[in-house]
């Protein structure tokens, strides 16, 4: 079975990501890895902007996401759009922090429902994403000792499940994460 199969099927089994900054980039830039090592996305940020401004790319260059900060707030706001052809920037979802004291907390409002993203611990390396039926659709991780920022991104579906999430909706996601918690 290839990397494409295990990772589109309606296996119980989940599919892994690994999302690894770019080291000695000016911007934030991303590759993303499926489990098995081989490039799937890429994420570009652009330069000298008034708020974050990224692009989710698959790995032949199409852009997929485009991913927008909405001007600097003490609770960060981010909206992603799509990039792909004929709906091109279309919003699919708005992404709102919501106050909280200790475990950062993020919901989602999108085209595919709602989630909920929350922090499993008071450091911020882990975290759940949840769908408005509270059933856990991925579970991300922050590696402790890498160079760069490093994710891993657990996603869970099975054959009951009605409608397969997007997996590239979903990394975005992870990294409207990323750009809210450590991004200066």
């Amino acid at each position: 079975m290839t990397s494409d199969e295990v990772c589109t099927s309606t296996l119980i089994q989940p599919c892994r990501y690994q999302i690894r900054e770019k080291i000695f980039a000016f911007t934030n830039s991303f590759k993303i890895k499926d489990e098995f090592g081989h490039d799937r996305y890429t994420v570009r940020s652009k330069k000298w902007t008034l708020g974050k401004k990224l692009v989710l790319e698959d790995i032949n260059g199409n852009a997929l996401f485009k991913i927008r900060q909405n001007g600097i707030r003490f609770l960060d706001q981010f909206n992603i759009l799509s990039a792909r052809d004929g709906d091109s920037d279309q919003q699919i979802a708005s992404i709102r922090q919501k106050f909280t004291f200790f475990k950062h907390s993020y919901i989602i409002y999108s085209i595919y429902g709602e989630y909920k993203m929350k922090g499993l611990d008071i450091f911020d390396h882990s975290f759940t994403l949840k769908n408005k039926n509270n059933k856990t659709i991925a579970i991300v991780n922050k590696k402790y000792f890498s160079f760069a920022d490093s994710y891993g991104i657990e996603m869970i579906e099975s054959n009951n499940d009605k409608q397969q999430e997007d997996h590239a909706f979903i990394l975005a996601l992870i990294i409207v994460l990323h750009c809210s918690l450590y991004c200066s």
